[in-house]
């Protein structure tokens, strides 16, 4: 197995650690947060790094091409619930769940659309709009790991462009993802 794989491994291992980690916690505090959110730096760069590997050495692979994205929607989707639950304990002003609905709402579609690709024998790579998504849904996540236990309103008024951002090209990238690939989706049907 090739190192860009081996580190999308990674970040899908570190996944479970996370959730455990929040789950052992018996009660939230700062601390908690902020480990988790190294974790989640972490697994961040790990999607960074095995892509330009992946790149400079030519060694793109099917089976990094279909694990990459899911490994990014894991990690995106365990990521906001967990903020999700202790926003709500945490702050007041925490973002709207809905937000977090559509973001994984779109997750569960575009990787549907990828699943009936491979039933066809074809693989979708990830689109730049989705790749801007996910690093931006990333910076809104690691904003809130590191920042919200501070809770100034500053703070979570700047988490909300943030959020509102990545929802924005949530929304577009899904958008242009099943445009782009709605032959494949009509087909299937």
């Amino acid at each position: 197995m090739n190192l860009p794989n081996r580190l999308t491994l990674f970040r899908m291992l570190l996944i479970p650690v996370m959730v455990v980690l929040y789950l052992l916690s018996a009660s939230f505090s700062a601390h908690i947060l902020w480990i988790l959110g190294v974790i989640f730096l972490v697994a961040s760069l790990t999607d960074y790094f095995d892509g330009a590997i992946a790149r400079k050495r030519n060694i793109v692979t099917t089976f990094g091409k279909f694990m990459d994205p899911l490994a990014d929607k894991l990690l995106v989707i365990s990521s906001l619930l967990i903020l999700s639950d202790i926003g709500q304990t945490l702050s007041h002003i925490w973002m709207p769940f809905w937000f977090i609905i559509i973001i994984i709402a779109r997750e569960l579609i575009v990787t549907s659309i990828r699943l009936v690709a491979v039933g066809g024998g074809k693989i979708i790579a990830a689109s730049a709009l989705g790749k801007y998504k996910t690093a931006m849904t990333m910076v809104a996540i690691l904003w809130y790991c590191f920042l919200m236990p501070l809770n100034p309103l500053w703070i979570h008024i700047i988490g909300w462009v943030l959020m509102g951002a990545s929802l924005g090209l949530t929304i577009i990238s899904g958008l242009d993802y099943f445009l782009k690939n709605r032959k494949l989706i009509c087909e299937s049907i």
